[in-house]
């Protein structure tokens, strides 16, 4: 199928992918009166006495705003929040038909931070969390913090912490697999995407990490920017220096989140034994999957659904923001994050787990409500639920 083409036609013919439907019938005077003036004054006062009545009358509690700037968009870049709302409203789509969770598109006509920071905190009382989607960095970094520390609702930007929970819970299995303790890891790409990657790995524990961007290897005497400088201490424990190249040699683990074709079969060849490689540049990885094979490596793990061990933020979010929200949480903390990382790697049984299947398929409909079940259980465990 020529996807690009079928898209066009679709998309035109349904003019959008979302519609609005009521819960209720209005065929009637009594239904017009219960669902507007007047009966709407009574759920209107009872969320003035106590405003956390809007998550029982509003559809809050299971409503989540999903908010960019068009800034980085897929992997089109600063195509703008006009050309970014196919994508917004796609992943609302997602949201509902893989978790249950109702989901607004929202594109923004500003990528000025503070701006950014002052719509999106306003529009709380309205939604029961907010998903950051394609945000350039590093300014997604300084929006994400600035607004978890003004709102009392989760806040979560997918591209860094769902694409480092699924890479992670990925990486468990691999791991386990290839049986590698203390593996080097090597990220390359340095921007929203790695950064969170890169930390996730450090909190659990997975390995010790290079990070790589066009500079080279990550040095604390670069031009870094607030993410890398936060995490330059914990990585390159080997204090490697030099290029993508460089840092490859004797690594056990190569993770990309940057662009296609620029890892060659001689780097990988130059990895330890049991090389597991993720190339995950979409849409072209930065190795094909059949030469990272070729080269020696023993798993390999991309972004596409037409290779095995497609690694795919939709196992994350529709599960984390559904345990979430079924929690009364106020934020989405470590602990859930890293709670949604077992939980996802744990639906690949050790008499499952092999070389082409070190991850759960992203439309298995268990998903969902197993993570979301997890992530429940560790934002009350953490204390991050309303009283």
């Amino acid at each position: 199928m020529d996807y690009a083409k079928e898209a066009l036609r679709l998309h035109a013919k349904w003019n959008g992918k979302l519609e609005t439907v009521p819960k209720m019938k209005i065929e009637n005077k009594d239904d017009l009166s219960i669902a507007y003036t007047p009966g709407v004054a009574a759920p209107c006062l009872e969320i003035e006495k106590d405003k956390k009545n809007s998550y029982v009358y509003t559809g809050r509690s299971h409503t989540v705003a999903v908010i960019s700037d068009g800034s980085a968009v897929l992997g089109l870049g600063n195509i703008g929040p006009e050309a970014g709302m196919p994508v917004m409203e796609g992943k609302c789509v997602l949201f509902k038909a893989l978790g249950n969770v109702d989901a607004v598109p929202l594109c923004l006509n500003t990528q000025d931070t503070d701006e950014l920071v002052q719509i999106i905190s306003s529009l709380e009382p309205s939604f029961g969390g907010i998903n950051l989607e394609d945000i350039a960095a590093p300014r997604c970094f300084e929006v994400e913090k600035r607004l978890q520390e003004k709102m009392n609702i989760p806040v979560f930007h997918d591209d860094q912490h769902g694409t480092a929970i699924v890479v992670c819970a990925a990486l468990v299995n691999a791991l386990k697999l290839a049986e590698k303790q203390n593996p080097t890891i090597v990220i390359n790409g340095a921007g929203s995407a790695g950064v969170a990657i890169a930390t996730l790995i450090l909190k659990i524990g997975l390995g010790n990490v290079i990070l790589v961007d066009k500079q080279g290897i990550l040095t604390a005497d670069m031009d870094l920017t607030s993410g890398q400088r936060g995490l330059i201490d914990k990585l390159n424990k080997e204090g490697k220096t030099g290029s993508l190249k460089d840092a490859l040699v004797g690594a056990d683990v190569f993770i990309g989140v940057s662009a296609g074709h620029i890892v060659s079969k001689e780097m990988i060849a130059s990895m330890n034994e049991k090389a597991i490689v993720f190339p995950m540049a979409n849409p072209v990885p930065e190795i094909e999957p059949d030469d990272a094979k070729e080269a020696g490596a023993y798993i390999v793990g991309t972004g596409r659904s037409d290779h095995p061990n497609q690694i795919n933020n939709v196992l994350a979010f529709p599960g984390i923001f559904k345990g979430a929200l079924k929690a009364g949480a106020t934020c989405i903390n470590d602990a859930m994050k890293e709670a949604a990382v077992y939980a996802i790697s744990s639906m690949v049984t050790e008499d499952m787990l092999d070389s082409e299947h070190i991850i759960v398929s992203a439309l298995d409909p268990r998903v969902a409500d197993v993570v979301a079940q997890a992530v429940a259980d560790a934002a009350k465990e953490s204390g991050v639920v309303r009283e």
